[in-house]
């Protein structure tokens, strides 16, 4: 593989420039979006009924696509695991891990979860025992199906799709010496055509993705975050009160994504985990403990058994929108993340084989996650199954204040309630730099190291795009981003696949032939030794 777009590859060699830029991708992303801001606000109530109008009819006509789409994507990471790609290492053969395993673990997660888990967590499981798609209201299925669904959208399919477009991200930059940037996975498929209108079209549909993507994370963390300062402090939780969140937390991610990885994501993302961990410890300690554990063991284990049938079902027989409301969702909302976290985790994961990569993005962070959701969730349902607290009708009532309302109900909330706004807000930063990072080196062709300045311009851009689309239509405005940006997206990711096997095979062939040629040399090298020694004892 030659690197056919070679001036954007490799670190900045000017770094006084404000600037650096690709073109044709940098100005389209950037007339789309502002097209995109000024029709929101111009539109005012409009925008809204347009946003959830939006949503609807993509989901209705796409929710089998997103269905087969994410169980293809776990169906060709398994493969890739397991299959005679295992062994190829991310950069070659003789590279080391550039961070240790635990800050790779602490920055993957914080990117690919953070805010939603502390946003869905209580939420989630409290609405499907409310509404459960598979069993009586009331019911021991209608429990079971709570943390079973919630398992479902939050465990190995998602996981699935950010570890494949990782994978893809770091084999094509890292092995096939091409820019970090979308288009330079297609390369099997297009060759040199990705450095044309081709490669710009890919990376124009990722810059969206991505933005989306991370504004609907972004509105969902300054609506918790609202939430649980007027559940503590007694402001009023209006849009004013999360836009002044969105400025404030976009303050920070600037200085952060200034410091750059270093100095600040992989810093902040091992803070969030440190706390994330004492939070949970906390709920295990002061919650329904045993309740707890056994329902993280019981809910995973009916999670795999039941899992064909939860990842296909389509709600093709039966009446109600859940598919629409919840899973194609989710399925859209991990998809338009992709591009931003496989990107970001693409750039932490030099050194580590394909193998190490799959099986480290796939089931460490899906146990965590089931982990988490098994306390917060599962206390949540003891506390409502026994009677001891009506958390349900409070989640039904308004979401954002469930974790709060769960916190209430154990020693020191007051203490653990700013803690948790604490952890949404530190999430929300990690979220914001590390998606400004990703796409900044879209729309600079690839370029690792690019200058602060174009950072700050799109960590600035982000933290716009989520307050005004928060103004303009509420979250069903950000869910509408996400599943409109998400539908071309899963297409772009299927064909993906098959461009990664085709990489990934061309580059074990070479390895294997280099291995063959290095094993006849050592044996001619041997024959030889032979040869001498037995004519020097002749």
């Amino acid at each position: 593989m030659v690197n056919g777009h070679e001036k954007s590859g490799g670190n900045t060699t000017d770094k006084k420039r404000i600037f650096q830029i690709h073109g044709p991708v940098f100005w389209p992303s950037v007339i789309l979006i502002t097209i995109l801001i000024v029709g929101t606000i111009l539109a005012g109530d409009a925008a809204e009924i347009a946003f959830n109008t939006a949503r609807v009819n993509i989901t209705d006509w796409a929710s089998w696509l997103f269905v087969a789409g994410v169980n293809i994507f776990i169906g060709f990471s398994i493969y890739f695991a397991f299959s005679k790609f295992g062994k190829i290492r991310l950069g070659g053969q003789d590279t080391e891990p550039e961070f240790s395993t635990m800050a790779w673990f602490a920055m993957l997660f914080s990117a690919g979860m953070g805010i939603g888990l502390m946003f869905f967590a209580v939420a989630e499981p409290m609405w499907h025992l409310l509404y459960p798609p598979h069993a009586e209201v009331g019911s021991t299925g209608a429990v079971r199906d709570a943390m079973g669904i919630t398992f479902l959208h939050w465990g190995l399919h998602a996981w699935a799709v950010y570890a494949i477009v990782g994978l893809a991200l770091a084999f094509f930059a890292f092995n096939g010496k091409l820019p970090l940037s979308f288009r330079s996975v297609f390369y099997p498929l297009l060759g040199e055509r990705i450095n044309g209108w081709m490669g710009d079209v890919i990376d124009i549909l990722a810059v969206l993705a991505t933005l989306f993507g991370l504004a609907t994370s972004l509105g969902l963390g300054a609506s918790q975050a609202g939430a649980g300062m007027e559940y503590v402090f007694g402001f009023t939780n209006n849009v004013t009160l999360q836009v002044i969140i969105i400025t404030v937390v976009t303050a920070v991610a600037v200085v952060s994504v200034m410091l750059g990885i270093d100095k600040g994501v992989k810093v902040l993302s091992e803070f969030n985990i440190r706390v994330a961990a004492l939070f949970l410890l906390f709920i295990l300690i002061v919650g329904p403990t045993l309740y707890i554990l056994g329902n993280f063991v019981q809910s995973t284990g009916h999670y795999l058994q039941n899992f064909a049938s939860y990842a296909t079902w389509n709600q093709v027989f039966e009446e109600g929108s859940f598919m629409t409301d919840w899973t194609v969702f989710y399925w859209a909302w991990w998809i338009s993340w992709s591009p931003y976290v496989g990107m970001f985790i693409a750039r932490i994961s030099k050194g580590r084989t394909v193998k190490q990569f799959m099986l480290g993005v796939l089931i460490v962070p899906t146990m965590v996650t089931f982990l988490w959701m098994s306390g917060f969730g599962g206390s949540a349902l003891y506390l409502e199954t026994a009677g001891i607290a009506e958390i349900a009708s409070a989640v039904e009532a308004d979401q954002t204040t469930s974790l709060f309302i769960l916190l209430d109900q154990f020693p020191f909330s007051i203490v653990m309630s700013i803690l948790a706004i604490i952890l949404v807000l530190s999430f929300f930063v990690t979220s914001s730099d590390s998606g400004s990072l990703v796409i900044d080196g879209l729309t600079s062709g690839g370029k690792m190291h690019s200058p602060v300045g174009q950072r700050v311009f799109w960590a600035t851009a982000e933290g716009a795009v989520a307050a005004i689309l928060l103004i303009g239509g509420g979250l069903g405005a950000l869910q509408a981003g996400a599943i409109s940006t998400g539908l071309p997206f899963v297409i772009v990711l299927l064909f993906m696949c098959y461009s990664l096997q085709k990489g990934l095979n061309r580059e074990y062939r070479e390895h294997l032939s280099k291995s063959r040629e290095e094993e006849r040399e050592s044996y001619r090298d041997l024959v030889q030794r032979l040869l001498s020694k037995q004519k020097k004892d002749n």
